[in-house]
């Protein structure tokens, strides 16, 4: 019989993901989002929705609604462009992260800010550990230091934004050749997100868009075989 026990990890590469393509927009879903459904791809954890999206210059998600979720969105490269109605008019730009608790109920737009460049992003959704909450809205922007892991999102903050969930966000960023060792407690999942490069973890190499479920691994490497950024995310 197989050790429960032992680290697992299980792969969701790239080309497997859902698509939807739009005049202005190119998206891949990780997990089932709007028209593609997968009952396999529900999520993980509390994590629900890693969109990875690319929108042509000018277009965007028109003004819709939300509740009940917390919404980050990593910006790779380009210009995003947010607007609520909280009155939060913003643009992030490549390498930082924008979140939104949508709580009892907020509209928001977002869409590309320049008319000649794209803007390739994340979009991730975690569902949130309490309901009706008072909407809200944040920013993470890189300091002059660049980490092997940084953390982006948790509950408590700590220099990153706050979400309502017992989750963590961290950005790693490593050289060709580089690694690092990350801990956690045996019952917490992680999953991780590819961004660029090449990453290698418990044996299983992880290209640009792959991703992966972690589970029973209180402490692994991430080697990097190429320069190389990702997202992991440490969840209860």
């Amino acid at each position: 019989m197989e050790n429960e026990t032992q680290p697992r990890i299980t792969i969701r590469r790239s080309q497997k993901r859902g698509h939807a393509q739009r005049g202005w927009l190119d998206s891949r879903h990780t997990f089932s989002f709007a028209e593609y459904f997968d009952p396999q791809q529900m999520g993980f954890r509390s994590l629900r929705v890693i969109n990875e999206d690319r929108v042509a210059p000018g277009g965007g998600f028109p003004t819709h609604p939300h509740s009940d979720m917390e919404i980050l969105s990593y910006v790779v490269s380009g210009e995003l462009e947010h607007r609520d109605s909280m009155g939060n008019g913003r643009v992030n730009r490549a390498g930082e992260l924008q979140a939104m608790s949508a709580g009892n109920g907020i509209a928001h737009s977002e869409g590309n800010a320049s008319k000649s460049e794209p803007v390739h992003f994340l979009q991730i959704w975690i569902v949130p550990n309490q309901r009706n909450l008072t909407p809200s809205y944040s920013e993470w922007k890189p300091g002059a230091d660049t980490d092997d892991l940084t953390l982006l999102a948790s509950p408590e903050g700590n220099g990153g934004v706050t979400i309502h969930q017992d989750a963590r966000l961290y950005l790693g960023r490593l050289e060709t050749g580089g690694e690092l060792e990350y801990s956690t407690d045996l019952a917490r999942g992680l999953w991780l997100q590819v961004i660029e490069g090449e990453v290698e973890v418990l044996d299983a190499t992880l290209k640009k868009g792959d991703g992966a479920a972690i589970e029973n691994a209180e402490t692994f490497v991430l080697r990097a075989s190429a320069e190389s950024r990702f997202l992991l995310f440490d969840l209860a």
